[in-house]
């Protein structure tokens, strides 16, 4: 399915090149610049990364503006074979908000915005909130980054956090509201969108068991490259 009207968060600028060391603690990289210097980089990516963590890789650098942070440098793309990857996990939330406030995307035509982080339950939070005609919809937005031979999967590490956000949204279906699963692959060469059984059957098992109780899904491919990062056309999910 196309976009009703192309959609793009800008990355900052400027980008600096290196070489990725190695990636560590989750959300710490060792990067070497140009000039031979090693610096460690902020990761804002709290999966496993497989497939876009190798050491060897070109990535790219930006520099943080906050002077006290402890790391002075942020960690936002790198380069899996022809592609770039797009590190940063809470660039997807943004990428789907900007959308649905500027009715790009068709599977929300109609719904205005009203929230994001909206409360669930007594500890719970989904990442965006929807309206239309006294009915609400839940949106629920997940980072992709694990591609291979054109297949992109989720989750990329055991998630129960998602098993536990997708039996929210079953909740949410049972109640008379509208849920929707979107899976955003932060790279260009993701093809078809399946659920990693191989890494977390029970995520695969529950995504199977809500979708056919109500809840729905989508699966966006985006462009990446060093400017920006852009939605470009939906995929198929196999199941």
């Amino acid at each position: 399915m196309l976009l009703n009207k192309k959609v793009s968060i800008a990355l900052p600028k400027p980008l600096y090149p290196g070489v990725l060391v190695r990636r560590y603690k989750r959300f710490l990289a060792d990067v070497e610049l140009p000039d031979g210097e090693t610096v460690t980089a902020h990761c804002p990516n709290s999966g496993s990364m497989k497939t876009c963590s190798d050491p060897g890789s070109p990535v790219l650098l930006s520099k943080a503006k906050d002077p006290k942070r402890k790391t002075g440098w942020s960690w936002e793309l790198l380069q899996a074979g022809k592609v770039w990857v797009g590190i940063n996990t809470i660039l997807p939330n943004r990428l789907v908000e900007r959308a649905v406030r500027e009715s790009a995307l068709p599977e929300f035509d109609g719904w205005t915005f009203q929230r994001r982080e909206a409360p669930y339950g007594p500890h719970s939070r989904i990442d965006l909130l929807l309206e239309r005609m006294g009915r609400l919809c839940y949106i629920e937005v997940k980072n992709v980054t694990m591609v291979q031979q054109g297949i992109a999967e989720f989750p990329d590490a055991v998630t129960s956090r998602g098993t536990k956000h997708l039996e929210h949204l079953a909740e949410i279906v049972r109640e008379g509201n509208e849920a929707w699963m979107v899976y955003i692959v932060q790279r260009g060469d993701g093809r078809v969108l399946r659920p990693a059984d191989s890494i977390d059957p029970l995520y695969g098992e529950t995504l199977r068991r809500v979708l056919q109780n109500g809840v729905r899904a989508v699966a966006y491919r985006t462009e990446v490259t060093p400017e920006a990062v852009s939605l470009e056309e939906a995929i198929p999910i196999e199941l």
